[in-house]
């Protein structure tokens, strides 16, 4: 390739990466928020700390914050939106919750109780408006699973037989280390050992783990190509193994070029090989299926997501904080 031609594509690359800018549209509540739905371009939900839902029904112009009623104390880390009426939230720690409403968040029915004490939900997948599943720490050493049929009104607990290790367990960073993709169910987990759950049989991954700090947090499915993020959310801004890309059809696992700009929290992919993820330090764009990531933003978030139904592409973080990202 001549040498123009090639330092025209670099700055061509380099131009559209740039461009990418996040844009905070609110912040300053007392809450962490670590659960995002965004249904389309104009309804997004967003749950957290201190019983606090959110909802923008024009885009994130504006936001409504509410509390739900004796729950104020709780924290829902992980949130399912289906419509601006209808929502399901999941409430992590023992007694373990999971609420529905269908007014819009004016009031909120029980659909699931758990109160054993080893109790602790972590996240949170439907893929299509009647069938999810909820993923929880181990007990006995067995992966908690609870799944739905019927747009989350009644939740069935699962007899799993995922053993996890001493010391393994699961994030509750941002809802999104578990996904079913074509009728295949995928969950990573994280802490002293860390691995890809594939309909349940778990595949050995080169992420940094051995401390409970550590390990994976997210994982991201387009095609052929997975992503899975995570590091040590204790020194945020390691680059060392916080990253494994799982080609399915050649069955490798690799690691990026350029990983991401240190722990990152979640992935998401948002066209094609287009991939996003974000941090407590910041948050990196990829343009080739996580093989190179550039930092666009020093903002840090918990949770990123892309409307179900569109193009918008919402985060959520700390304090209140929700940015868009914007071309």
């Amino acid at each position: 390739m001549p040498k123009t031609i090639l330092l025209l594509l670099l700055s061509i690359q380099n131009f559209v990466s740039f461009s990418q800018k996040i844009t905070l549209v609110t912040s300053g509540s007392k809450t962490s928020l670590r659960g995002l739905s965004v249904v389309n371009n104009n309804i997004i939900w967003a749950s957290g700390s201190n019983g606090t839902v959110a909802k923008s029904t024009n885009g994130g112009i504006n936001w409504q914050w509410m509390k739900v009623t004796g729950f104020e104390k709780n924290d829902f880390r992980d949130i399912e939106a289906f419509d601006s009426n209808t929502a399901i939230i999941m409430c992590i720690a023992s007694p373990a919750y999971i609420l529905k409403t269908t007014d819009g968040g004016d009031s909120w029915k029980t659909v699931f109780i758990d109160t054993a004490k080893e109790m602790f939900l972590d996240a949170m997948y439907f893929k299509d408006d009647n069938n999810g599943i909820v993923i929880g720490d181990p007990i006995n050493n067995k992966t908690f699973i609870a799944t739905t049929n019927n747009g989350g009104k009644t939740w069935l607990k699962q007899d799993s037989t995922t053993i996890l290790a001493n010391g393994e367990a699961f994030f509750a960073s941002s809802g999104s280390n578990v996904l079913v993709n074509k009728n295949n169910t995928y969950f990573v987990s994280g802490g002293i050992k860390s691995k890809l759950y594939t309909n349940y049989t778990a595949t050995e991954i080169p992420i940094l783990q051995g401390l409970e700090s550590t390990g994976a947090n997210s994982i991201a499915i387009y095609k052929n190509n997975e992503i899975i993020v995570g590091g040590d959310f204790a020194k945020d801004t390691s680059t060392y193994q916080n990253c494994v890309l799982y080609n399915t059809k050649y069955k490798k696992i690799s690691l990026p070029k350029n990983p991401p700009n240190g722990y990152r929290s979640c992935v998401t992919f948002i066209k094609k090989e287009t991939a996003i993820s974000c941090g407590l330090n910041g948050v990196d764009i990829s343009y080739d299926a996580g093989k190179n990531w550039q930092l666009i933003s020093k903002e840090g978030f918990n949770v990123v997501a892309k409307a179900k139904k569109g193009t918008a592409i919402f985060l959520a973080g700390g304090k209140g904080k929700i940015g868009v990202l914007r071309k």
